[in-house]
């Protein structure tokens, strides 16, 4: 998940940043921080845009409508669904992958396995006399009964 994420969000969050308002220098800045804690803020429901833009100042150079916009409820989730998108894209894939590799090694195994019994049946022990007899003998006289 973090492989895409890596390869994708910061282009998504530097050209996210700067069509709002957000200078090259600072949009850079933040696109290069590392895409854990996105995904993170993600999974809460969290915006970082004002906690990360703060440190560079950007943030107070912006129009009310430019911060209100980066640090609303839609700017973040609709920035980081296709990043979030191609991340899942590698998980599956992967997933899949290693499924198939797995199929194939239970596949090369053989046939099924049955474990070999000597005793199929094994004893029984009577609970009331603490005596040990065969199983079988215990079956064949319950069965004449």
């Amino acid at each position: 998940m973090t492989a895409g994420l890596a390869d994708t969000l910061p282009n998504a969050l530097r050209s996210g940043l700067t069509s709002h308002g957000v200078g090259t220098a600072a949009a850079s800045q933040v696109a290069a921080t590392p895409p854990v804690g996105s995904l993170f803020a993600a999974f809460l429901g969290y915006n970082p845009i004002e906690s990360i833009l703060g440190p560079t100042g950007a943030l107070k150079n912006l129009s009310a409508t430019n911060a209100g916009a980066l640090t609303g409820k839609t700017f973040f989730p609709e920035l980081i669904s296709q990043p979030f998108h191609s991340g899942l894209a590698i998980v599956f894939i992967t997933a899949a992958i290693m499924s198939l590799i797995g199929a194939a090694a239970s596949l090369s195994a053989g046939g099924k396995y049955l474990h070999a019994d000597t005793d199929p049946v094994g004893t029984i022990e009577s609970a009331e006399t603490g005596d040990t007899n065969d199983a079988r003998q215990l079956a064949g006289a319950l069965s004449e009964v």
